[in-house]
């Protein structure tokens, strides 16, 4: 059955100072004027592959079905692979260049289906170089998925199990400390890692996932700090460092309104050592004070 898709999600290094990421939402509008485009970011820092993996991983569960197009490519122009690859049986379909940026999105999304070398000049641009792929390939590509263009059209099937693997790192266990890699910091100085509550659960047992009980140390190159796990932001006392289960769920470093990576000083790519420090049961609730509504009136 042929499918047709009426939505591109589209995320990107591009940035928005110029040209560019209008260009290729032009051309993909002049193919497929039917189809719609959700702009996702056009921010990833230049080149960085991994952080546009990570943005891609938190968007892929919130697209709506049809086609992904995501461009963090460096390598354009050289040896390295443009592909499409279906997920969700069909229902969608990632495209973008093989070099690690859609792995982590397509396992998400349930594994890749089919896949496919974008080599068929068929449904290209003729661009006057090779440097511009989200313009010449990507974006037409997407496109031509928009309108009903099989898979198999495109290019030349590939073993999706050769596909580039994933470029964001695995936590590791380091006697009773799990080492966690910074992923990214978000503008609010959240600090997220790369461990989720069954790393926590593994290494330290269920009980240190329970937010306000645990209590966890930071370790970092020059200092020391402990950490409380929470549930929300505004659970932390103003100064005090903890660890939030995040919208993606992986924990992440943060203060209530204040930005944990500015106090920590840390940055992407950073190491962070996580240590038991201890359980406290949460302290059980206040009680209310009564209140009277109403006229007060003094007794004589």
């Amino acid at each position: 059955m042929v499918r047709r898709h009426d939505t591109v999600s589209f995320l990107s290094d591009l940035g928005t100072d110029d040209e560019a990421a209008g260009v290729v939402r032009a051309v993909i509008r002049d193919l497929a004027p039917h189809a719609r485009v959700v702009d996702l970011t056009h921010g990833i820092a230049p080149f960085d592959i991994r952080a546009g993996a990570m943005a891609l991983v938190r968007s892929i569960a919130y697209v709506p079905a049809g086609v992904v197009l995501a461009v963090v490519d460096p390598g354009a122009g050289t040896t390295r692979r443009a592909i499409a690859v279906e997920v969700s049986d069909g229902a969608g379909v990632i495209v973008g260049p093989d070099n690690g940026l859609l792995a982590p999105a397509i396992a998400l999304a349930g594994g890749a289906g089919r896949a496919v070398i974008l080599d068929n000049p068929e449904f290209h641009l003729d661009g006057p170089g090779a440097t511009f792929a989200a313009r010449d390939v990507f974006g037409p590509v997407a496109a031509h998925l928009c309108n009903g263009v099989d898979l198999a059209e495109l290019g030349t099937p590939v073993d999706p199990a050769i596909l580039l693997p994933s470029v964001i790192p695995l936590p590791r266990r380091e006697g009773d400390a799990l080492v966690a890699e910074v992923l990214w910091v978000d503008r609010f100085g959240n600090v997220e890692l790369n461990v989720g509550p069954e790393e926590v659960a593994e290494a330290w047992g269920p009980e240190w996932t329970r937010p306000g009980d645990a209590r966890v140390t930071i370790r970092l190159a020059d200092e020391r700090r402990s950490a409380t796990v929470v549930g929300a932001f505004g659970q932390l006392a103003t100064g005090a460092l903890g660890l939030v289960l995040d919208s993606l769920g992986m924990y992440a470093i943060t203060m209530h309104e204040a930005s944990a990576a500015r106090e920590l000083r840390l940055g992407a790519n950073d190491l962070v050592y996580l240590d038991p420090l201890g359980i406290e049961p949460a302290s059980p609730p206040v009680p209310p004070t009564p209140l009277t509504l109403g006229p007060t009136r003094s007794r004589q």
